[in-house]
Order: structure tokens, then sequence, then C-alpha cells
């Protein structure tokens, strides 16, 4: 899509001949063939899935009592698991026993 430099009015293409040209004032160029782009080479998402151990180095600590084992240090991570006006859930997994559980604070 190409807009004209004069007015900023949207170009429109004659079907004749590949000429984009400007409906308002009469600003015309030559069109240009545009290469379109596979929907793969757009959509690059990276998602990592980690294993249950994975990764937990990394993840910041908290002391709050584990439900299952009692041991006092969990990890803790917060997704967005309702809606966008709902506060988000925090997740606590005890490194000892990995028992996991949530708050919906």
């Amino acid at each position: 899509m190409k807009f004209c430099p004069k007015c900023e009015v949207r170009l429109k293409k004659n079907n004749s001949n590949s000429v984009l040209s400007c409906p308002k004032c009469g600003y015309a160029e030559s069109g240009s063939k545009e290469t379109k782009k596979n929907k793969q080479d757009e959509i690059k998402s990276e998602i990592n899935i980690l294993d249950e151990n994975e990764g937990k180095e990394t993840l910041p600590t908290i002391k709050i009592d584990c439900e299952k084992c009692g041991n006092d240090q969990a990890v803790w991570w917060m997704l967005q698991t309702r809606s966008a006006d709902e506060p988000t859930t925090q997740f606590y997994r005890c490194i000892k026993c990995n028992h996991t559980w949530r708050n919906y604070a």
C-alpha cells in the first residue's frame, strides 16, 4: 500500500497499466511488482517449553510453606490465566518435592 507524497491519500492501481495514481490530486507513479511473503516467513514465534526441573535456578524463590511436605522454599511465577481486567495468577513450586499450587490473588 502506497500513499501520495503530496496529499497523503492512498494511491489506487489502474488495471490497464500498472500505474499507481492519486484520485485526489492526480499524482501518478509506475507500479512496482510486490513480492508476497510466505505466511511461514512472517510468523516466527518462539515458545520455550521447560521440563519440570529445567530452568528452576532462574526463577525467583520465596519463603512459603509447602502444603504437601512442609518445606519453606518455593520458586514462583505469574501468568495471566483469566481476562485482562482480572489479576494475574501466581504459581508456586516447592523446591524439595516439586508440588505445584496456585494463588488467585
